[in-house]
């Protein structure tokens, strides 16, 4: 059986869309390990279905290159809105998408002589910092700057949930870091009985960051909408930025940026379509 897919990346970190507003998609956790091969197949961090919803403009599931279904994706669900509104013609400025955590309101930004749509602010909600829902195995009311052995190695981590578990430390260059050799040992830390994505962060200026991300069933990735959003926020906790300001973060895919403001955080990004194509299932 033979499927039309679209190629879309949120600076880099790049997904296989199925668009399932009318036709069902069966077996996703297979076809995300297989089509994810970017030897193989066509290649990516995993695939996206855009699939009806009751409550918002479309819903979205997405599963990673493992299989493994995830929550949320903040990359994602902006690519999704870009193919909402340039390619289905949802021609509305606020968009909805309801994810598995929770619904996603989208605000478009379009170019001014085209109309075609290039940015995108996501509100992303309130941050979960309670150590049980995120969840994380620690003591206490949050996890900020506490220590914990991985491998060899005694690192302070700041924990939370962006409606997936999120780990960030703090350090130099995280261009120095063999990604590969310490991501998984975060990643399958017992402390994290859900598996966790793991920041690692340098603090450059007041409100500018330098990240790279291991995500949870992907590995490394360009960017992770999800990730600079907990990096932003972690960064707050620990006095390394400002709350209720534009943080930029800058990651290997390209910059986002970030506003913790208040109650909820503001993610603010391009969404672009690599290409389009069909691939038998």
């Amino acid at each position: 059986m033979k499927r039309q897919f679209v190629k879309m990346h949120g600076i880099g970190n790049d997904y296989i869309y199925f668009d399932c507003l009318e036709q069902p998609f069966k077996t996703p956790s297979a076809a995300a390990v297989r089509l994810s091969d970017r030897h193989f197949s066509v290649g990516g961090d995993g695939i996206v279905l855009i699939l009806p919803s009751k409550t918002a403009d479309a819903r979205m599931r997405m599963f990673n290159a493992d299989g493994s279904e995830g929550e949320m994706c903040g990359n994602a669900v902006r690519c999704i809105a870009k193919y909402l509104y340039d390619i289905k013609g949802i021609k509305k400025k606020t968009l909805t998408i309801e994810t598995k955590a929770g619904v996603k309101t989208i605000s478009v930004r379009t170019k001014k002589h085209t109309g075609e749509a290039i940015a995108f602010s996501v509100d992303m909600g309130k941050p979960i910092l309670t150590p049980l829902r995120i969840p994380a195995l620690f003591t206490g009311k949050k996890i900020v700057s506490q220590p914990l052995i991985v491998g060899e190695e005694t690192y302070r981590v700041t924990c939370l949930s962006m409606g997936n578990p999120h780990c960030v430390v703090f350090g130099g260059d995280p261009d120095a870091l063999d990604l590969v050799a310490i991501g998984p040992l975060f990643e399958s830390h017992p402390a994290f009985p859900e598996r966790t994505n793991t920041e690692f962060v340098e603090v450059l200026a007041r409100n500018e960051l330098k990240m790279r991300v291991w995500e949870r069933g992907s590995g490394e990735t360009l960017a992770c909408g999800t990730g600079a959003c907990a990096a932003a926020v972690a960064s707050v906790l620990n006095g390394y930025c400002d709350g209720n300001s534009e943080i930029v973060v800058h990651l290997r895919g390209g910059d986002l940026t970030v506003n913790a403001k208040g109650r909820s955080v503001l993610m603010t990004g391009p969404a672009e379509i690599a290409f389009t194509g069909e691939v038998d299932l």
